[in-house]
């Protein structure tokens, strides 16, 4: 049997009815969009003192290892790059603010990586993904859509900053804000006008718009691929034990679980991937590629890898099956001998690809009861927390919390669901412990 045959049947094209085609354009949207990590994870990351050059290029062998592993074990779409947040809390708190060692803080990501791995042997990962209720499910798709969308208009230029009302229209005849705005334009015709790569033709043509208008704006920088010898193995295990550094890695555990679970809830539902009972097949094996790649990430040099919710504009492209997140990966891969080239690509080209994707992620809302407080309520709170904490942890925490606080109240409890209400008290107990 021809090898290609075989690819096809183990990544299921014929169930999933898609192609080679589809799903290669789905990987390179993917990559498109979330291409700014290869130059925003070293912009934070280097502040600590770790050479930028060094964690460039651990930023785009992590992101190739996870994507590939992602796409070839646990065959989903889901691409994993260094996760923002988690990269603002390892340099502006943990190295900065405790002033601990960025080696010693790599072996706290070390270490919550070896947790993530054993938590998925031993099932409670996997547990902790089927006590969220189904019914949430369509508000955290709803939620972190909302949440990436408004990503989309701040990169633009089209929301800005306001003292007097936290956010407020821009300069909308600013260059780089009217050619975002071409290009939400350009993308929603092709939509409409059923294109099968809207979405790549969309961010290119505004580009290349960008490119006539001469507001592409790009320098190259220096960059060596051994670079990466700085960073690399220089974790500090020991050094993060001897520190008593378990704070932090409870907070790597509990960001990236948490992020990782609204990701795959969002993705998995969009692309109509979870099974009937609203589980989602292949779980042990998502999570095994996830604690590998930050493994993998410590070693080379950088903060936490976790799945990004930019695979949702693949997946918006056709992307169904693992191929897009190997593209996706094979493109980090070529990354590390081009970086300085992927800065070309600016942000009101990728901006306008966000604000749509979160926009298609809304269409879930329907299937919300909102005749039914107990479901409605923590609905709202998932769809609204989100965006305005700028967390899907947080955003997460608030809907699963206000849903056990009403299964309880209201007699509408079940022992079956005990793994549900651990949850909330924990939640619970968390936003307590940082409102000091």
């Amino acid at each position: 049997m021809p090898i290609r045959i075989r690819l096809e049947r183990y990544f299921g094209f014929t169930r999933l009815r898609t192609n080679w085609r589809t799903e290669t354009l789905a990987g390179i949207t993917t990559f498109i969009t979330m291409a700014y990590i290869i130059f925003v994870n070293p912009a934070i990351l280097s502040q600590t003192g770790m050479p930028i050059g060094a964690v460039t290029a651990a930023t785009c062998l992590c992101a190739a290892f996870g994507s590939i592993l992602m796409g070839a074990v646990a065959n989903y779409p889901l691409a994993l790059a260094p996760g923002m947040g988690l990269n603002a809390y390892f340099t502006y708190t943990v190295v900065k603010g405790m002033g601990i060692p960025w080696q010693t803080a790599l072996g706290a990501v070390f270490l919550s990586g070896v947790i993530f791995l054993a938590l998925t042997y031993a099932g409670i990962r996997q547990r902790l993904v089927a006590a969220i209720p189904h019914q949430l499910h369509a508000a955290v798709g709803g939620g972190i859509g909302l949440f990436i969308a408004f990503v989309g208009f701040k990169n633009a230029g089209i929301i800005i900053p306001s003292a007097a009302h936290v956010v407020t229209l821009g300069n909308l005849r600013a260059p780089e804000t009217a050619l975002a705005i071409f290009g939400l334009l350009l993308i929603a015709v092709l939509q409409v006008l059923r294109v099968r790569a809207f979405m790549l033709i969309g961010v290119l043509g505004t580009m290349l718009t960008g490119l006539l208008f001469h507001q592409l704006h790009w320098e190259p920088t220096p960059y060596s691929l051994t670079a990466i010898r700085a960073t690399a193995f220089h974790l500090d295990v020991r050094g993060a034990i001897h520190y008593g550094a378990f704070e932090i890695i409870f907070v790597f555990l509990f960001v990236d679980l948490f992020d990782n679970i609204g990701t795959l809830v969002a993705v998995t539902e969009r692309a109509k991937l979870m099974a009937p009972d609203h589980s989602i097949p292949r779980l042990n094996r998502i999570f095994f590629a996830d604690a590998t790649a930050t493994i993998v990430g410590s070693l080379a040099g950088t903060s936490t890898v976790t799945s990004y919710i930019e695979s949702s504009a693949g997946v918006e492209a056709g992307g169904r099956t693992g191929v897009t997140a190997i593209v996706t990966g094979l493109l980090f891969f070529l990354s590390l001998f081009i970086a300085p080239l992927i800065g070309a690509i600016p942000s009101f080209a990728t901006s306008p690809a966000l604000i749509l994707v979160g926009a298609l992620m809304l269409s879930g809302l329907g299937k919300i009861e909102w005749s039914e407080p107990h479901i409605a309520i923590p609905s709202f709170l998932t769809l609204v927390m989100i965006p305005l904490s700028w967390s899907i942890a947080d955003g997460l925490s608030f809907g699963l919390t206000s849903y056990a606080l009403l299964q309880l109240l209201t007699g509408r409890a079940h022992r079956k669901d005990w793994m549900l209400y651990l949850l909330a008290a924990l939640f619970v107990l968390r936003f307590i412990y940082l409102a000091h």
